[in-house]
């Protein structure tokens, strides 16, 4: 999908924006959650703890939604509407220390006996107010 280059900015790694990932409970109600996120010009990656109620709402129903507001203007935001295409273990510690890095500085503090688990997001619709 084409974005523009103002959305590529909001969405690049020196941005650091949290997106607020939106996701449907087994009841059918609404969670939003804010969430470090990377962007790889196809996909937006989020990483989350196996068991998790955002983990379990994706196995689920794998369709989401984010919302992710410019840290230096929060007037100006990206909405994403997208279905995660990919949830994998495999290099999911490395996706959230890379995360970490970006938002933090320093590596993640990884908690013993917590599996980590990677989403790969294809979005559908981008809609920008930029």
């Amino acid at each position: 999908m084409d974005i523009s280059e103002k959305v590529a900015e909001l969405l690049s790694w020196d941005k650091r924006a949290f997106a607020h990932l939106a996701v449907v409970l087994e009841d059918q109600t609404p969670q939003c959650t804010p969430v470090w996120f990377h962007y790889d010009g196809v996909h937006v990656i989020v990483n989350s703890a196996l068991g998790r109620v955002k983990d379990k709402a994706i196995r689920r129903s794998p369709y989401v939604a984010l919302a992710i507001s410019d840290p230096d203007n929060p007037y100006h935001y990206v909405q994403i509407r997208g279905e995660v295409v990919d949830i994998s273990e495999e290099g999911a510690d490395d996706m959230i220390d890379h995360l970490s890095e970006k938002y933090r500085g320093t590596p993640y503090d990884h908690a013993e006996n917590e599996t980590r688990v990677t989403y790969k997001i294809f979005p559908s619709s981008i809609q920008s107010k930029i």
